[in-house]
């Protein structure tokens, strides 16, 4: 779907989730839908781990070496606060997406089915509601190893849009070069960047991002507060010193200029909303198209693997035995391998 429009209404959502808490910050995400959609936004950015929260200031009771029971019974929580995709709260999620009728992407702790890892993940809706896919964080940032496992190339989508294509890069994955031009190679025209980084040098590297790709960004964060952390978790006592504002936001949307189109907005809850000239686009990549007229194919070239990594295969419905044409069981390949050996022998 090439470009149908010339411009779009958009809008980053900075808030607070009620972390540890699914049914509330689902809740929360409805209504948070449904005002951004009032203001006419057709393209929504959530923050990342918007679904059930960052627990920013937590370290779970782990030290080299240790773990503590009290560390896992709040692991446990937060699993127990994650999300599967697809799942009940994707649904009721793309009803209210439905409803307003827009691209709506939010950041979500992910779960699986036959495991017990959790994954930062970017959920993607279409305006008709439809979970359109994910973005799974290919490589979680210090202790967030601690509670995320790692993504694969499988989860890098771009979607078509009638506002050209979007895709996700979540947090410090956007200091990864190679994973921002594998972006830009899939044609990427409306960069979202869902966060938890609310540093000064984060709008640095979001303007030079917008620039270097020539294309629109959003970056939407959490403004997190300490008070609303339960304090019947098991090691709440780990919050002690930390401050009553943990987390002061810094959502923006830039120009493919690297210019501030709105915010940033700090130190509180708030929905930015921009109109973007989609033309400007082409205006900016007159002089640098970084995935076409200025890329040296001759000397360098980017190789994506996009295959979905698994640990266990099962091959011919039989574990490792699958029937022959006789009713006989062999082992897959064992063939092969026999005639392997007897050219050997032969030679």
């Amino acid at each position: 779907m090439s470009r149908k429009v010339n411009s779009v209404r958009v809008a980053t959502v900075q808030a607070t989730p009620a972390i540890f808490d699914r049914e509330a910050t689902v809740e929360k995400t409805l209504d948070l839908i449904g005002q951004a959609g009032a203001k006419g936004a057709k393209i929504i950015l959530f923050p990342e781990a918007f679904i059930s929260g960052y627990p920013k200031g937590m370290f779970l009771g782990v030290r080299v070496g240790m773990r503590t029971p009290e560390g896992r019974k709040d692991f446990r929580r937060y699993y127990e606060s994650a999300i599967m995709l697809p799942g009940p709260e994707t649904e009721r999620i793309g009803e209210a997406v439905a409803q307003i009728g827009a691209y709506v992407v939010i950041g979500v702790i992910e779960r699986e089915e036959n495991t017990s890892t959790l994954y930062c993940t970017a959920a993607f809706f279409g305006p008709d509601g439809r979970l359109l896919g994910k973005h799974r964080k290919i490589k979680p940032t210090a202790a967030e190893r601690l509670i995320w496992g790692e993504g694969d190339g499988s989860t890098l989508p771009v979607f078509d849009t009638p506002y050209g294509k979007i895709g996700a890069v979540i947090c410090w994955e956007n200091y990864m070069p190679l994973l921002r031009s594998a972006m830009y190679g899939k044609g990427i025209r409306i960069y979202l960047a869902p966060t938890f980084d609310a540093r000064d040098s984060w709008q640095y590297s979001m303007r030079h991002i917008a620039m270097e790709g020539r294309c629109f960004l959003l970056t939407c964060n959490q403004y997190l507060i300490k008070s609303i952390y339960p304090t019947d978790l098991h090691c709440y006592k780990e919050l002690e010193d930390m401050p009553e504002v943990l987390h002061r936001g810094g959502s923006a949307i830039f120009s493919p200029m690297g210019e501030y189109v709105a915010g940033p907005a700090w130190d509180k809850e708030d929905i930015l909303v921009a109109d973007l000239d989609l033309g400007q686009i082409e205006e900016a990549r007159f002089d640098f198209d970084v995935a076409g007229h200025y890329t040296c194919p001759e000397v360098l070239k980017l190789l994506v693997n996009e295959a979905r990594q698994r640990s266990f295969v099962y091959e011919g419905g039989d574990f490792f035995f699958q029937k022959s044409e006789d009713d006989s069981y062999r082992v897959p390949g064992a063939e092969d391998d026999a005639r392997a050996d007897a050219k050997k022998k032969t030679n």
